[in-house]
């Protein structure tokens, strides 16, 4: 009997554009992550964030008791106060007797003996004010505000806990989401070409794929090369900044970061499936005029998910 005819799918050969990808695995890496901690020791009083929840810079966090430190601010300004009169009774004790010297009333070791005086107190009101100041400082440092923008992570403390400077335990921690860095790598031996565009001022575009190479999270650029190579992997590490808008992105989620090195543009394109390959020759069949077919030999260049370029053995159309 006759063997049945295997249906089989043509198509063309058509000239288009293909890019030189580098790919290389990486992890989401956050440009900035700020740890917030107390300045000053006292209880908490309100917890104005959610878990999770999204802040701008200078919105409020946490309260911390402040009124130990307007007690204390109360005293040095009363400190303040007392010294700065006695400093200008001293001002107008020195004034006078700068008049009398001229008389020969006083001796000049009263003049001498007042204005030591007048510089004495001129220090200490001087403390006095930075003592003001600190205290001052330390009632700002009672209402703490976020540092930068970001996502907030789990929440760490509770109100009416008492909070100390220098504790273990921070009381937020702040991730800034987008933009968002990939830091990934590259073996080596394609580190030229990078490097030859990069320091030819172009910018390298970038896209992040998940760990299966599926779905693509997310595009940016290029913007830092690591100044060594790993010897023991060979690898160089590099740093892409990508949008997050959409939010897929998480802080040392494992992806996969592509690298456009080139865009070949007007090259020969066919689907990579229908290349076909043995030991010795890689080729395909060529339907010829007269519906019959051919076997053609093909010089392969780049292949990009599921076109290949072909250099030679075949023409568009």
């Amino acid at each position: 009997p006759r063997m049945p005819t295997a249906p089989v799918l043509a198509v063309r050969a058509v000239k288009g554009n293909i890019g030189v990808y580098f790919t290389g695995l990486g992890a989401v890496t956050p440009i900035y992550t700020v740890t917030v901690r107390s300045r000053v020791e006292g209880q908490l009083m309100k917890v104005y964030y959610q878990e999770g929840q999204f802040v701008h810079e200078s919105d409020p966090l946490v309260d911390i008791d402040p009124r130990p430190y307007q007690v204390q601010l109360t005293q040095y300004e009363g400190q303040l106060m007392h010294d700065q009169s006695l400093l200008e009774n001293a001002r107008i004790d020195l004034a006078r007797y700068q008049q009398l010297i001229g008389k020969k009333a006083v001796p000049e070791q009263t003049l001498a003996t007042q204005r030591s005086l007048v510089t004495q107190y001129e220090g200490t009101v001087k403390s006095d004010q930075g003592l003001v100041d600190s205290a001052k400082l330390n009632l700002v440092y009672c209402h703490i505000t976020a540092p930068i923008s970001g996502r907030l992570g789990l929440r760490l403390v509770d109100p009416g806990n008492y909070v100390q400077v220098g504790s273990a335990t921070s009381l937020a921690v702040i991730t800034e989401v987008d933009p968002i860095s990939v830091i990934f790598t590259l073996p080596e031996d394609q580190l030229t070409a990078v490097l030859e565009r990069v320091h030819a001022g172009k910018r390298l575009s970038a896209e992040i794929w998940n760990r299966e190479m599926t779905s693509r999270l997310s595009t940016g650029y290029l913007t830092t090369l690591d100044n060594q190579i790993d010897q023991t992997t060979g690898t160089l590490k590099l740093r892409a900044v990508v949008d997050n808008k959409a939010g897929l992105l998480v802080a040392n989620q494992f992806v996969n970061a592509k690298l456009l090195v080139q865009d070949k543009r007007g090259v020969t394109l066919v689907p990579t499936a229908s290349i076909q390959r043995n030991s010795q020759r890689t080729y395909a069949y060529v339907i010829q005029p007269d519906q019959s077919v051919t076997v053609r030999d093909l010089v392969l260049g780049t292949t990009e998910g599921g076109e290949t370029e072909v250099q030679k053995g075949l023409a568009p159309g």
